[in-house]
C-alpha cells in the first residue's frame, strides 16, 4: 500500500490543499517513508477555522434526521471499505491487522452509529422558576467551531469521537491530525464528504512537529474557535490546557494513564492472565487504557506469572511478526526503560535483556517483576508492549499502590466476589474500573475519560454529546 510519491493533502472547505512544505511519514515496519503529507502553515490553520466558521450558520440549522443520515452513511462507507482503511493504519503506525481491522475500525464504526442514534434525543428542559407569572426554558445549542487535536494510536476512533460528535450536535470542526497518521484522518474526512457532509463542516490539517506549536496556538487563539478537545499525552495536554486557559477556551481532555490490574487471591487466574496479557499487549501496548501494572496478591503471584507467560506464548504464536511500536524513537525509549529497570534490580519475566536488538521499530513483548521505585517505568506510562508485575498483602495496600500515581484513567479488578470488586472500585481514583475484564474497555454506551492527570470531561454516550453543547437559559413573563 505504501507509495513514496503519494502526498496527503490538507482538506479545507471540501478541497484538497497542497503546497511545497511537506513531511515524510515513516512506516515503523520498514523504517522507510510510505508517503508524504502537506505540512500546514499558520495561514492554512486560519483558513481552516474561518471556513468552518462560514459553514456553521447553515449546518447548525440542519435537522437531526439530516445529520443522522450522514453519520450512518459514513459508518456504512467505513464498514464496506474496512480493509482499505485498516491498511492505512497498519502502514502509518505499524499496527497489526487484528488491532486495526478488528478492533479500532469496528469500534469507530459502532461509535459513529451510536452518535447518529443520539442526535434526535438532544433537547433542553422546561424548569419551573420561582417567580409567579414567569416561565423558562433551557436550550442546548452548538458552540460553533470545535477544534480537535488528536493522537495517532487509534486514529479512526479519535476522529469519530472528536469530529462526528461535533458534527452531530450542530458544530463545525477542524481536526489537527497527528503527523504520524495523517492519511487515516484525511481518509476519514473524505468518508464524510462522500456521505454528503457539506463542504467546510469537517476540515483536516496536519503539520510538521516543529510547526505544531504555532499552528495549534493560532487556532486556539482564533475568536471563531469556541471549544477544544485534545487526546494525547499529559505533557502536551498541560501545554494545550495552558493556552486554552490564556484564551478562555473550554477544553475536553483525555490523556494518558498508569493503569493497574489488581488480582485478588480468589480470582480466576486463567481469566485474569488472559485479560492482563490482552490489556498489556493489544495494539502493541499503545493504548491509553492499556495495562501498565499487574498487582497480584502474594499468595497467587507465582501461579499467575506462570499462566501469564503461557498466555503470552500463545499470543506470540498467533502473530506472524513481532509487534511494531510507532517509531524507532519510541522503541529506543522503551528499551531504555527496560535497561534501567533491570540495572536497578528488576527481574525479567519475559522478553529480552537487549530489546533494542530487533529490526526497525519492532519490540519484544516484555514483562518485568519487582520494579524498584527509583526506575522511571515505576512512575511513567509505558505506552508500549511492556508491563510490570508486583505483589501485595492486603486490600488497602493494593488500592494505595494503584492510586499512587498522578494518572487516573482505568483500572481492572479480578475477584470472584462481586461485592468486594464493587467496594474496591469505589475507592480507586480512576475514570473507569472493569471487574474481571481488562483495563482496555471503550464502547459507545460508556463515558470515556479520566481524573487527576488523565484529563477531564468525557467522550462517548450522553455525557460526550453534552460536551459539545452549551446551555442557554431563556425566561419570559406569561
Amino acid at each position: 500500500m505504501a507509495n513514496k510519491s503519494t502526498i496527503i493533502p490538507l482538506l479545507i472547505n471540501g478541497e484538497d490543499i497542497t503546497h511545497s512544505s511537506t513531511l515524510e511519514v515513516i512506516s515503523p515496519a520498514t523504517g522507510e517513508a510510505c508517503w508524504s503529507a502537506v505540512s500546514a502553515t499558520s495561514e492554512d490553520a486560519v483558513q481552516a477555522v474561518e471556513t468552518a466558521q462560514a459553514a456553521f450558520p447553515a449546518w447548525s440549522k440542519t435537522k437531526p434526521s439530516t445529520r443522522s443520515a450522514i453519520l450512518l452513511k459514513a459508518a456504512d462507507i467505513l464498514e464496506t471499505n474496512v480493509a482499505k482503511y485498516a491498511g492505512y493504519m497498519m502502514t502509518e503506525m505499524g499496527a497489526d491487522i487484528g488491532s486495526a481491522q478488528f478492533f479500532v475500525l469496528p469500534l469507530a464504526i459502532a461509535m459513529c452509529r451510536d452518535i447518529a442514534g443520539r442526535i434526535a434525543s438532544v433537547c433542553g428542559s422546561v424548569p419551573v422558576v420561582a417567580k409567579e407569572g414567569q416561565s423558562a426554558m433551557v436550550w442546548k445549542e452548538p458552540y460553533g467551531v470545535c477544534l480537535g487535536i488528536v493522537a495517532w494510536n487509534a486514529p479512526y476512533v479519535f476522529g469519530i469521537r472528536s469530529a462526528a460528535t461535533a458534527i452531530a450536535t450542530g458544530n463545525t470542526t477542524v481536526i489537527k491530525s497527528s503527523e504520524m497518521t495523517p492519511r487515516c484522518y484525511y481518509a476519514l474526512a473524505q468518508v464524510f464528504k462522500e456521505a454528503g457532509l457539506p463542504d467546510g463542516v469537517f476540515n483536516v490539517i496536519s503539520c510538521r512537529p516543529q510547526d505544531a506549536p504555532l499552528v495549534v496556538n493560532t487556532m486556539i487563539a482564533h475568536p471563531a474557535v469556541k471549544k477544544v478537545n485534545f487526546t494525547g499525552s499529559a505533557a502536551t495536554g498541560r501545554i494545550i490546557a495552558r493556552t486554552c486557559g490564556e484564551n478562555l477556551k473550554p477544553i475536553l481532555m483525555e490523556l494518558g494513564g498508569k493503569n493497574s490490574a489488581i488480582v485478588f487471591e480468589d480470582a480466576d487466574l486463567d481469566k485474569a492472565a488472559g485479560e492482563c496479557v490482552a490489556g498489556a499487549f493489544l495494539n502493541a501496548g499503545q493504548i491509553c487504557m492499556g495495562t501498565d501494572r499487574i498487582v497480584a496478591h502474594s499468595s497467587i503471584a507465582s501461579a499467575l506469572i506462570e499462566k501469564i507467560k503461557s498466555q503470552l506464548a500463545a499470543f506470540a504464536k498467533q502473530a506472524d511478526t513481532l509487534p511494531n511500536v510507532v517509531s524507532v524513537a519510541s522503541k529506543t525509549r522503551l528499551a531504555t526503560l527496560v535497561s534501567e529497570a533491570l540495572a536497578n534490580g528488576a527481574q525479567l519475566v519475559a522478553g529480552s535483556p537487549t530489546p533494542s536488538s530487533t529490526p526497525q521499530a519492532s519490540f519484544i513483548p516484555t514483562i518485568l517483576a519487582n520494579v524498584k521505585d527509583n526506575s522511571k517505568i515505576y512512575h511513567e506510562e509505558a505506552f508500549g508492549p511492556l508491563v510490570s508485575i508486583s505483589t501485595f498483602e492486603t486490600e488497602d495496600e493494593a488500592i494505595a499502590f494503584t492510586n499512587a500515581t498522578p494518572y487516573g484513567l482505568h483500572a481492572a479488578v479480578f475477584t470472584k466476589d462481586l461485592r468486594r470488586g464493587l467496594a474496591v472500585a469505589k475507592r480507586l481514583e480512576v475514570g473507569a474500573v472493569h471487574i474481571n475484564s481488562m483495563t482496555v474497555h471503550d464502547e459507545p454506551a460508556l463515558p470515556m475519560g479520566g481524573v487527576k492527570g488523565s484529563g477531564w470531561g468525557r467522550f462517548n454516550a450522553d455525557e460526550g454529546m453534552k460536551e459539545f453543547l452549551v446551555s442557554k437559559a431563556v425566561t419570559w413573563d406569561d
